[in-house]
């Protein structure tokens, strides 16, 4: 199973879309002229305005679902398999695949809000929708919906599951073992698996609505509380944040693991944690209510800096400070090795042995507990993001019992990553992460050429906040954007 998994990804993570994914994050960059930078503070004042409704969620509930997807596992294990694979370099590509990509999540999030549909009561929008009404292609609108679910709904929960089962297994111990039909497993990862479908269950059958009430409350407490550590760490050894920095710099370009791996890993994990032109934001996006579709493209692109430059950066300093990482050379060779060789890299151990350096019997535990939030949100935000595109399907095909098999499907393969290997995990995971991104970003080109309905859309929406108008209005026929039949009916 390891070797099919790692022969898909060596395809599908080939060096064409690590250049697609920065190729297009600089494009829509300079056609936005840099939309990343100008408008960073109405990214935050469109942050808090703007209200629920009984059809669609506030701007801060779209952004707090968008970001339990965004924050999750990659952000602890995540960055430690980019620095402990590509070297501490990665990290800097990490931060250029942030940079770049806030203006693709503006774009495909913009896209997500302009071809949105009411379905059901309630705001339904993503690639699938916008690949239908703006390309005019049906058929590669569901090729996205089939690859989404199975990439959400089947191969990437496994891997926070994953990453929550290991980083208990480390704080609390393994247990007793335990023989099953998966070979011997430990007390710990079993109980640990038993309990995150048994919350999961409750709150997924529990619809749209209870997902963004229990995101909005947790993720911003799990962020800060993360944060807050993460600062004090460094604050403690603040005397060797120059130099890490420095390393950082000096290793992106002359990587102690090769060029291509810094920038290959970097890139992977970064697209990974912050899923800037994957074409998960743009479902969340489309589920808020707003005046106008370039506010929540601009709310949504400012979860990227969130997610990467807050969180990711905050990892990477206290892993690097501390010293508590390795880097892998050929083989079972070391580049670096600074800690005891058999801790993997595609875990939290890296992070969880930097706290617990510093914060000696609070560290594991800790990070274990901040791993279960942000990977059990994520996972949350991964449901949500299946079940949209099994609504965009159903308009054809309504089968009975598809919602149930997704919810059950969901389950399962939660518990299985649980209890599985990392690096089994994590393939599985980049082949689902990988598929997702090569369609959207192909597919979001190929509109900008045929239409720009995203540019048109910023520029209409900076002339009237120049005009200083207080009630934003949006007429996309007006723009000459075709079938955003919502907003149409809307005018």
């Amino acid at each position: 199973m390891q070797s099919v998994v790692d022969f898909l990804n060596g395809i599908i993570w080939s060096p064409a879309l690590i250049y697609l994914c920065l190729g297009a994050g600089l494009f829509y960059s300079i056609l936005t002229r840099f939309v990343q930078v100008r408008m960073f503070g109405e990214m935050w004042r469109l942050l808090f305005s703007g209200n629920a409704s009984d059809k669609g969620i506030s701007s801060f509930q779209a952004l707090a679902v968008s970001l339990s997807g965004r924050v999750g596992t990659g952000n602890i294990a995540g960055v430690a398999a980019a620095i402990g694979f590509g070297g501490p370099g990665a990290v800097f590509w990490m931060w250029v695949v942030a940079f770049l990509g806030a203006a693709t999540a503006y774009v495909e999030s913009t896209l997500g809000q302009i071809y949105k549909e009411e379905h059901e009561g309630q705001y339904r929008g993503g690639p699938a929708f916008y690949f239908e009404k703006a390309m005019g292609q049906k058929w590669f609108a569901w090729v996205f919906a089939i690859a989404t679910i199975m990439a959400c709904g089947f191969l990437l929960p496994g891997v926070q599951s994953n990453s929550i089962g290991n980083a208990a297994e480390i704080a609390f111990g393994a247990g007793a073992t335990i023989e099953t039909s998966f070979g011997a497993l430990s007390f710990t990862k079993i109980l640990t698996a038993v309990g995150i479908i048994l919350v999961l269950g409750f709150i997924i059958f529990g619809g749209v609505k209870r997902i963004a009430q229990f995101t909005q409350v947790v993720v911003p407490f799990m962020a800060l509380a993360y944060i807050l550590i993460a600062c004090s760490i460094i604050a403690l050894n603040i005397d060797q944040l120059p130099g890490v920095i420095s390393m950082i710099l000096a290793d992106a370009f002359t990587p102690m693991a090769g060029f291509g791996a810094a920038i290959g890993w970097g890139v992977k994990r970064g697209v990974y944690s912050n899923e800037a032109g994957q074409g998960t934001g743009p479902h969340a996006a489309a589920a808020a209510e707003v005046d106008h579709p370039a506010q929540q493209g601009l709310v949504q692109a400012f979860s990227v800096y969130i997610d990467t430059l807050f969180v990711c950066s905050a990892t990477a300093f206290m892993i690097l400070i501390t010293g508590a990482y390795n880097v892998h050379g050929a083989g079972d060779a070391f580049l670096v090795q600074n800690i005891a060789a058999d801790i993997a890299a595609n875990s939290p151990a890296f992070t969880q042995a930097a706290v617990e350096q510093v914060l000696p019997g609070v560290g594991e535990p800790f990070i274990a507990l901040a791993l279960f939030f942000f990977s059990f949100t994520t996972i949350l935000a991964y449901y949500y993001i299946a079940e949209t595109n099994l609504a965009y399907l159903k308009r054809t095909i309504n089968l009975p019992g598809l919602d149930f098999l997704l919810k059950a499907g969901l389950l399962a393969a939660t518990f299985y990553g649980a209890i599985k290997t990392a690096d089994l995990a994590w393939g599985l995971g980049d082949v689902g992460v990988g598929l997702m991104a090569w369609l959207n970003i192909v597919g979001i080109l190929i509109i900008f050429f045929m239409a720009k309905p995203a540019v048109k859309a910023l520029k209409d929406y900076e002339a009237q906040r120049k005009a200083g108008v207080k009630d934003y209005t949006f007429d996309p026929q007006k723009l000459g954007i075709k079938n955003a039949e919502f907003w149409e009916k809307k005018k």
